[in-house]
């Protein structure tokens, strides 16, 4: 696979007329000094005052984050530090080489500088997404490369990682088992994936197939037990597979905000039980793994 062929292909994405307007927005941006903090808000501020809310609303919507920048706070979907801070006492990624899967805007990336790792990568084939991590990037100034690449192209990629997060991707996926393969072919001899999954409640080795869609989303295959999920990892070839931690997506974690179009959790629960989905199957619930390539 000719990935630097991918790349030039896709490069021409970023000329769509709904995002071309977008980075002509990005070039009219000032440059400057800015003091950045990396905490549960990625907060950039000037010592001079800079008016971006009109170019950060132009790339509507945001759905992780939040974000601060100057005089403007978005308040986006997803409050990630939420998930970030249940997850950040499993990783240590001290010179490691760090990639995410399905990185969005960048907002985990962001977060994972303070780590110090030898480098970090984004992979996420969405043009808005790029946009919005090229937004936070001009005044964040950071080293993370982003591609406009999926995960079908982590194994070729050029380098190996020793850590790769895969976080609320492996559901979207009509094979499971092919998908996380991919993630261990693009693993260092000693790596490892943190990897995150819808599944349902159960002892058995069983997995939800919903008919159409899943909390109104199309594009949900198999949400499995746990035990279902660990045959697929163990099948994948990984020799470890441990539970970190379990949750319940509640409303302070993901609700609609005025930076997003469109629906949110809310709407997509049962009205009169928020233990069940729209469609009638179990609610949104998340299970956090740590997977081991090899023996350490």
């Amino acid at each position: 696979m000719n990935l630097n062929e991918i790349r030039i292909d896709r490069q021409k994405w970023m000329t769509w007329k709904n995002i071309l307007p977008l980075r002509e927005a990005l070039d009219s941006l000032e440059d400057g000094e800015f003091d950045i903090t990396l905490g549960d808000v990625v907060k950039i501020t000037s010592a001079k005052p800079l008016h971006v809310e009109s170019v950060a609303r132009l790339m509507m919507p945001w759905r992780k984050g939040p974000f601060e920048v100057c005089d403007t706070y978005i308040d986006t979907e997803w409050q990630s530090d939420i998930k970030y801070n249940l997850l950040r006492k499993h990783f240590n990624l001290k010179d490691k080489r760090v990639a995410d899967i399905g990185c969005n805007n960048g907002y985990y990336l962001f977060r994972m500088q303070e780590d110090e790792p030898k480098s970090l990568i984004g992979f996420d084939p969405s043009p808005l997404y790029k946009t919005q991590f090229d937004f936070i990037n001009h005044f964040v100034k950071s080293d993370i490369v982003y591609e406009l690449l999926g995960v079908e192209h982590v194994e070729f990629y050029e380098e190996k990682f020793d850590t790769i997060f895969c976080l609320g991707v492996l559901y979207h996926r009509s094979d499971p088992v092919a998908m996380l393969k991919q993630l261990y072919k693009g693993l260092d001899k000693q790596g490892e994936v943190i990897l995150d999954t819808f599944y349902i409640e159960g002892e058995d080795e069983m997995c939800l197939c919903p008919e159409s869609s899943y909390s109104k989303i199309p594009n949900i295959y198999f949400v499995p037990t746990i035990k279902a999920l660990k045959n697929w990892c163990l099948r994948a070839g990984f020799i470890s597979f441990e539970v970190l931690e379990t949750s319940v997506t509640q409303a302070n974690e993901q609700r609609k905000t005025d930076w997003i179009e469109g629906q949110s959790l809310e709407d997509f629960l049962d009205p009169d039980d928020n233990t069940k989905t729209v469609e009638g199957y179990p609610a949104p619930a998340r299970v956090y793994v740590k997977l081991i390539k090899d023996k350490r």
